[in-house]
């Protein structure tokens, strides 16, 4: 019986590398389910949202150390998952290579995007209950269904 392999999933270590923290390893397993659907509500390319996840669970594994003495780690790799992300859907011009950043205007707008309607994607488009959101962004759940309730309210005031 051969393994499964998982098209999202880190590359095996060589020989000569160190070992990946167990609790980075978990923290990853754990994440990048949700992290991945999460981009590709943004990336709707399935391997530019897996790319923009890889990068984003790199620049998380750089900060690993800084991230695990800071009063909230979650919180914290989940603003660099946004940004990861966010960076990606930038249009950078003719020569970016990302023709669909080109096509779709309203990606300039994505960046400065209230962190509150990244709540509601989690919620309304990726399907997460308020405790999961709050797992996955590093907050309690009683503030998720707080601010779920007011990027409601405030989105039904505009209809």
């Amino acid at each position: 019986m051969t393994p499964r392999q998982d098209s999202t999933a880190e590359p095996p270590q060589g020989a000569g590398e160190p070992a990946v923290p167990l609790e980075f390893a978990a923290f990853c397993e754990l994440h990048r389910p949700r992290y991945l659907s999460y981009a590709r509500v943004w990336l709707p390319d399935p391997e530019r949202a897996a790319f923009a996840v890889r990068q984003a669970f790199a620049e998380i594994a750089v900060q690993w150390r800084e991230l695990l003495g800071s009063s909230n780690p979650t919180a914290h790799a989940w603003q660099i998952l946004r940004d990861t992300v966010g960076d990606h859907t930038r249009p950078s011009g003719p020569s970016s290579g990302r023709p669909d950043a080109q096509e779709r205007p309203d990606t300039q707008d994505r960046p400065g995007r209230p962190a509150d309607d990244d709540l509601a994607i989690l919620h309304y488009v990726v399907g997460l209950a308020a405790p999961e959101i709050a797992d996955v962004i590093g907050t309690d759940t009683a503030s998720v269904a707080g601010r779920l309730r007011r990027t409601m309210l405030r989105e039904a005031s505009g209809w």
